[in-house]
């Protein structure tokens, strides 16, 4: 039996304090700062977001995919979990067939590699949940293409290369809506950058991330916030049924938002502990040999991205 309070009302049964939406952009910054960074990152950032109504009914819709992950080339012999490899940065979009068979990794150097699972890339690539969509129904059906966005610092080169580039891709392929997937927090804005410059074209997008704050900043018609490990933004990994619940709050989204700016959050949880958001680029109790260690190993990472774009 539940004891009651005072007034009559059972006891409230709060929250951790810790447990909210990770401030990728402070953690960020503190991060970077430790490590040696003086300068702060500066994020983009608008007051208003382009709106585009789905043209058609969603069932007759065709529907783009736009992933931040990398393909890996055949033949290449790489595990689905591990560390950061440049060998696999990209720095041009890139377009596959969409009823192709894909090998992707999440392939950043800040996603979470400490808790989020890369050993199954439906977690963050929806393509079978969204050709399941097709197969019932629900949607039209997948565009014929899936694109690659490539993440990139620059807001002037993604904003006026990389994104009108995506545009038109999805026009000639015939897209009415696209959905977005990014995977760290760079990739975030990113793909919050593609997402309007696609509204503005008249192309309906849900953006389906896991740095709500990144998102919210840009400025983005729909958006569909899982609370999860950066990486697995599309439903837990090895989980059918939280990867096809996800996708289908995104279409719902899609259908429904009122007006820009709508966020909707997934009542999905990643575990009953919430003590993952706490480790995420958290520069608090760093030693000075670790901040040390971090410093040279991203050193080392940038100048292994610069000799493969030359």
């Amino acid at each position: 039996m539940t004891s009651a309070t005072p007034s009559g009302l059972p006891p409230a049964n709060f929250a951790a304090p810790h447990d909210v939406p990770i401030p990728y952009m402070r953690r960020t910054r503190d991060y970077y700062l430790a490590l040696g960074y003086p300068k702060p990152y500066e994020w983009a950032h608008y007051a208003d977001a382009p709106f585009a109504p789905l043209r058609k009914p969603l069932a007759q819709s065709s529907i783009a995919l736009i992933t931040t992950a990398a393909l890996v080339p055949p033949g290449t012999n790489m595990p689905r979990s591990g560390p950061y490899s440049a060998d696999l940065k990209f720095y041009e979009p890139w377009s596959a067939p969409s009823d192709g068979v894909f090998d992707l990794r999440v392939n950043h150097v800040a996603i979470d590699y400490d808790h989020a699972d890369q050993t199954d890339q439906s977690s963050f690539f929806p393509l079978d949940a969204l050709r399941d969509a097709a197969r019932t129904g629900r949607i039209g059906r997948v565009a014929p293409r899936v694109h690659g966005a490539p993440t990139n610092r620059s807001h002037r080169t993604t904003i006026g290369r990389d994104a009108p580039d995506l545009v038109q891709r999805c026009i000639e392929d015939g897209a009415d809506a696209a959905i977005l997937v990014p995977n760290c927090p760079i990739c975030h804005q990113t793909l919050a950058l593609t997402a309007r410059a696609l509204e503005a074209a008249g192309i309906a997008t849900v953006v389906m991330g896991a740095a709500k704050d990144i998102v919210e900043q840009v400025g983005v018609a729909r958006f569909l916030f899982s609370d999860f490990p950066l990486g697995n933004a599309a439903g837990k990994p090895h989980d059918r049924e939280s990867q096809r619940e996800s996708l289908a709050l995104a279409l719902d989204l899609l259908e429904r938002a009122p007006a820009p700016r709508t966020t909707m959050q997934s009542p999905q949880r990643w575990s009953e502990s919430a003590d993952w958001k706490r480790d995420y680029a958290n520069a608090e109790g760093l030693t000075p040999d670790e901040i040390a260690r971090r410093r040279i190993a991203f050193e080392r990472i940038g100048e292994a991205a610069k000799k493969i774009k030359g």
